[in-house]
């Protein structure tokens, strides 16, 4: 059934459809010259190659077409396959949503994007695409970030989430973590349509099975609907030697039914009956063909066929995900349709004007539109002004506190820190804590927020009974309901920051603004970074932090450490990272990113915290109220100095747990009466971008490096942190001096904490050696 969703009040016939197809002919030429134009025409100086994907285009104008012109309605979103974007461009361009101008630009500086971006490009994107698999699952997770702001925050419309997938994505392991998620089979507004045109960018794929594909589908509780074949074969099928006929194109393998696509009518009557019992029956059938209805026919596949698609659109079930595997030719109605090698290949320009020639096309003015008063002109305003928005409204995000006042003096960790002050947000400035929802891949009681998660609860679209809440033996109570702050997806860190990237982005989506925060263990921070980081290049506003990190979860060994991650952190554009060494860093950092999200000019962050319990006197907060202040400007700003000789003969700098060795460093060398300044980092990044500044090669302040590290305070440096040691040595270039810098460069080793510090050079003897060293030379 379809539900309460509306369809398109197009007839279904012939006559009818034929509007529909005049739009579907000049989506293709649109796309097609659009690559063409960026490739053959636009001047190219420097010779590099532009690309395009005019066949990846080509299979999918009849599904776009079918579904902008037929089905959508103005909630409903779409993630469009990568390399369909120049026919997204074409739509647009047809519904009065992008000017002619931008057409001639794809892949210009400031132009049209390589693959749909919903921050750079110029027209309406509803998710930005490019990298295989994440834009296919990204409408699971927008599902979800709707939902939620529509339960715990106010109104967020409604609407179909619907994903354009090419057949190869489906290779990417990250599509089957998200389908198979039991969140997502409650998803009865996902639907994704899969062009099965069996070519991956190298090759025919032999053993694509569309069979197969349904059952994986159908065992994750989705809904499998098959649109293999359009109404010319179907019609065939029906006559004597159709069934032969059927049972032949089905029986062949993918290889061979692609080769007969490149057949003229004469070798496609040799080659089609095959040589089998049935081939008789399939020759006497096609035989009473013309020459043009026999190419039409090997052609005429479901997902090019507009009734077909239609009548699939109109079995949608509402109450659970539905994928349609749409049966389609790579390169339809091209010259390159069905070859192998047709990924990447562009049309010749003499294969440009043939193809203007059989569209009817004029070549050198290949931007027209329809004629004013036209049937497709009308169809064109008629669905714009269906699918039109209404402008939205960003809500201002509620006031985050910068100092929570809490100065904790006992043994703590800073991932201890995490929860703790989320419990405190929430008591202090429970508008701000309203907007925030938490997210972990089934760690939330070893990462410690299970306080947090105690507190607020899990959200569900429904709420279920917790059969353990009478339990006294329970300590984390797996309350699950609609107003609930937490959401657990399976072990599977892409599927987390997916989520993560599309609660981040609601405040552009519906315009409310979530403060999201995704947990996970800091050694697999690497196995989410790519999408996390696409997510932020797409506008996904939203925190990650990494727990327990580094070579100090000792008794883990080489299996489980991160010795890259903070250099990642300050690597990564569109987000800050930190590494705090004390409790109250933690909670001083973490108000600052929440503050920083949810807003045009917001940005992502990265919390690097550890497990290793210390005394937090050892931090030596200042009582003062505005020393208290200037030093959690500092903390936010990239580092603080903890220790200060009257005059400095080395600068011990530290980050993160090793800030313990740095301080007991610092004492064994007052003693030798060498002076130490001592140094604590908290973000390499926001250091590393006030030297450029400072240098005239970025913008923004510098004042932090006058504070902490002043040229008449310049001394020999050696600097540590439990992480690869070239993330803090460019700081011996702020003044120039000589340096040492002490880190993890190796796979770990299972151990006391002492032995695997010793073992990688970060211990306490390490760091006195080093700075004597660096004296005495």
């Amino acid at each position: 059934m379809h539900g309460s969703h509306p369809v398109g009040k197009l007839a279904v016939g012939a006559e009818a459809r034929s509007p529909l197809l005049e739009i579907e002919t000049r989506l293709l030429w649109l796309a097609t010259s659009i690559v063409h134009h960026a490739n053959k025409v636009r001047p190219n100086p420097s010779g590099l190659k532009v690309g395009g994907h005019q066949a990846s285009c080509a299979s999918m104008v009849s599904i776009m077409t079918s579904l902008w012109f037929d089905q959508l309605q103005p909630g409903d979103r779409v993630s469009v396959k990568p390399h369909a974007s120049p026919v997204l461009h074409g739509i647009n361009y047809l519904l009065g949503e992008l000017d002619a101008k931008y057409l001639t630009t794809l892949r210009q500086f400031g132009g049209l994007q390589s693959y749909p971006s919903r921050v750079k490009d110029p027209d309406p994107v509803d998710y930005s695409t490019g990298s295989v698999g994440i834009g296919a699952t990204a409408p699971i997770w927008g599902a979800i970030a709707r939902r939620y702001v529509h339960t715990q925050i106010g109104p967020a419309g409604k609407g179909r989430q619907y994903s354009l997938v090419g057949d190869a994505e489906l290779d990417e392991g990250a599509v089957w973590e998200a389908i198979l998620d039991s969140s997502v089979a409650e998803l009865g507004e996902i639907v994704w349509i899969v062009d099965l045109n069996r070519q991956s960018l190298d090759r025919v794929v032999p053993h694509i099975a569309a069979d197969r594909l349904s059952a994986m589908f159908a065992a994750a509780g989705w809904q499998v609907l098959t649109v293999k074949f359009g109404s010319l074969l179907e019609a065939l099928f029906t006559r004597s030697g159709g069934p032969e006929l059927r049972s032949r194109i089905l029986g062949m393998s993918n290889p061979e039914y692609q080769r007969l696509l490149r057949c003229g009518a004469d070798e496609l009557r040799r080659r089609l009956p095959g040589g089998g019992p049935e081939g008789a029956e399939i020759a006497a059938l096609i035989a009473d063909l013309d020459d043009a209805t026999l190419l039409r026919a090997i052609r005429n596949l479901g997902g090019h066929d507009l009734d077909a698609l239609r009548s699939a659109y109109g079995q949608i079930d509402d109450t659970r995900p539905t994928v349609i595997i749409a049966y389609t030719i790579k390169g339809y109605r091209l010259p390159t349709q069905g070859h192998p090698q047709n990924h990447s290949s562009l049309l010749t320009v003499k294969q440009y004007d043939e193809l203007a020639t059989e569209l009817g096309m004029d070549p050198a003015a290949p931007w027209s539109r329809f004629e004013a008063g036209s049937a497709p002109a009308g169809i064109c305003l008629a669905t714009a002004d269906r699918l039109r928005r209404e402008p939205i409204s960003v809500a201002e995000p509620p006031v985050v506190p910068a100092d929570l006042r809490r100065t904790p003096t006992g043994i703590a960790s800073t991932q201890a820190a995490l929860g703790r002050a989320l419990l405190d947000l929430s008591r202090q400035a429970p508008d701000a804590a309203k907007r925030v929802v938490t997210v972990s891949p089934d760690v939330s009681s070893t990462t410690n927020i299970a306080g947090w998660l105690n507190k607020v609860g899990v959200w569900s679209p429904n709420e279920r009974r917790n059969w353990f809440d009478d339990d006294p033996e329970t300590i984390m109570h797996w309350r699950e309901k609609p107003t609930g702050q937490h959401m657990e997806l399976g072990i599977a860190e892409t599927n987390l920051v997916g989520l993560l990237s599309e609660l981040g982005a609601t405040w552009s989506r519906w315009g409310q603004p979530l403060f999201p925060i995704g947990v996970v263990y800091d050694p697999f921070v690497e196995r989410a970074l790519e999408p996390w980081s696409y997510g932020i290049y797409a506008g996904g506003q939203s925190i990650l932090v990494g727990t327990p990190s580094g070579v100090t979860l000792a008794a883990e060994g080489g299996a489980h450490q991160s010795i890259k991650t903070p250099s990642i952190g300050l690597e990564q554009p569109g987000c800050v990272s930190y590494e705090p060494a004390f409790a109250v860093d933690v909670e001083w950092t973490l108000m600052s990113c929440i503050g920083q999200l949810g807003r045009p000019d917001g940005k992502s962050s990265y919390l690097r915290l550890s497990t290793r319990p210390v005394d937090q006197t050892l931090a030596a907060v200042p009582e003062d109220p505005a020393a208290r202040e200037r030093r959690r400007h500092q903390v936010v700003a990239g580092a603080y100095t903890l220790r200060r000789a009257e005059v400095p003969a080395i600068t011990l700098v530290g980050m993160g747990a090793v800030m313990v060795e740095v301080l007991l460093a610092a004492e064994r060398l007052n003693a030798q009466g060498v002076g130490v300044d001592v140094v604590c980092v908290t973000s390499p990044g926001l250091l590393f971008e006030a030297m450029q500044a400072r240098r005239g090669l970025a913008d923004g302040p510098s004042w932090i490096l006058d504070q902490v590290l002043p040229a008449h305070r310049a001394a020999p440096m050696v600097t540590v942190l439990d992480g690869h040691p070239h993330t803090l040595a460019f700081l011996t270039g702020i003044n120039n001096v000589p340096g040492a810098a002490l880190g993890v460069s190796r796979f770990g080793q299972v151990g006391t904490l002492d032995d695997v510090y010793r073992y990688h050079g970060i211990d306490t003897e390490s760091i006195v050696r080093a700075a004597l060293d660096l004296v005495e030379g």
